[in-house]
């Protein structure tokens, strides 16, 4: 199903509508804890009561959620005969909800991380409380299972609706601002870059961009609009990551994020510094099945995309934009962080790269990325 967008200028009409087509009885809400603090909040559950359904809370998960969050989730959407989901905050109420969505009919008393994911009919919609993540828009989750990171992915679970809010922007932070758009960004332009990517692909990644670099001093000033176009982006690169999947930007900061305390998009704005003007000066180490012809016009035309008449000056314009928003750059303490790094690079997204990337080049890189103790 194509995923709809939904105004919040025009929710109660639309919703309603979505409501009656689904002949919706309860849903199953999954929200962060602070959500309940929006007017949004109350005007979901008007709408919910003026339509006649009836409404179940779901708030039994905490960053980085576990799986047994999930199968708590499950739970209270079969007790309470749920048939409708709607997941509203950040990153995890939306893998939490995927994974409710997706392990709803699975068997619990059998771990559901190994048993086959059947498709399923359960209506999903994702209200997004931050402009980055995109996971709004795309069909992996993340949930822990005793300690360890799972991935999960399922077409299935992409929302069939995401409801746009730019209210919800308003009280983020500046630092989140700063880490959420740059995590955007940074999708549009691994999306571009992947093996994977096809031309719709590098068409959405493109839009994103543009609209990144548009918006960005409106968004970092809090306007409405700058909040609104920024949640578009967001979604629009989630579209193009859904396709793609990230590239070697993502595989090497998630050990930056955990190991210096700095939150997701800052950690791939960091390493996407030094990955691109790398790639670009070393195409001859092309993995790209279209070959390196191919991947030297790839590079052009992101540069065009950017506004620059040269890769060079693409590459300038994202350094000098990153530097001008004066985040912190971490310092890399010793040779045991430098292997802990280089060896936590997950391959399987190394294969996603363009450039092929050997250890020594990780290790390289990463002495980039970093600042080095004197």
């Amino acid at each position: 199903m194509e995923q709809t967008i939904i105004e919040a200028t025009t929710m109660e009409v639309q919703l309603k509508e979505v409501f009656e087509q689904h002949s919706t009885r309860q849903v199953l809400f999954v929200l962060g804890a602070s959500f309940r603090k929006q007017k949004l909040y109350g005007r979901l559950l008007e709408l919910m009561k003026t339509a006649g359904v009836g409404c179940t809370e779901f708030s039994d998960f905490q960053p980085n959620p576990k799986y047994e969050s999930v199968v708590a989730g499950i739970e209270a959407l079969r007790a309470h005969h749920c048939d409708f989901i709607i997941a509203a905050g950040g990153g995890s109420a939306m893998d939490v909800a995927k994974c409710i969505k997706l392990f709803s009919e699975m068997d619990l008393t059998k771990n559901c991380l190994e048993q086959e994911i059947v498709e399923n009919a359960l209506p999903l919609l994702a209200i997004p409380t931050t402009a980055g993540t995109g996971s709004e828009a795309t069909r992996f989750a993340v949930i822990y299972y005793q300690g360890n990171k799972q991935s999960v992915a399922h077409p299935s679970c992409v929302p069939g609706w995401v409801l746009m809010e730019p209210e919800l922007l308003e009280s983020l932070p500046v630092y989140q601002r700063k880490a959420t758009m740059l995590d955007a960004f940074c999708h549009a332009a691994e999306s571009f870059w992947s093996v994977n990517s096809t031309e719709d692909s590098r068409e959405d990644a493109a839009e994103a961009i543009r609209l990144v670099l548009k918006y960005a001093d409106s968004y970092l000033a809090n306007e409405k609009d700058g909040n609104a176009q920024m949640l578009l982006a967001a979604n629009i690169a989630g579209k193009a990551i859904n396709v793609t999947q990230t590239t070697a930007g993502h595989a090497m900061a998630y050990k930056i994020t955990t190991l210096y305390g700095l939150s997701h998009g800052h950690a791939v704005a960091l390493v996407v510094d030094s990955l691109w003007p790398y790639m670009a000066a070393h195409t001859e180490n092309c993995i790209d099945p279209r070959g390196e012809a191919y991947l030297k016009t790839m590079f052009e035309e992101l540069a065009k995309v950017c506004g620059c008449d040269s890769v060079e000056a693409s590459i300038e314009k994202y350094q000098n934009w990153f530097a001008a928003l004066d985040l912190e750059r971490p310092t890399l303490q010793n040779a045991g962080q430098l292997d802990l790094l280089t060896h936590s690079v997950n391959p399987v997204r190394l294969k996603n790269n363009p450039v092929q990337l050997t250890e020594e080049t990780l290790e390289e890189l990463y002495r980039q990325i970093l600042r080095v103790q004197a």
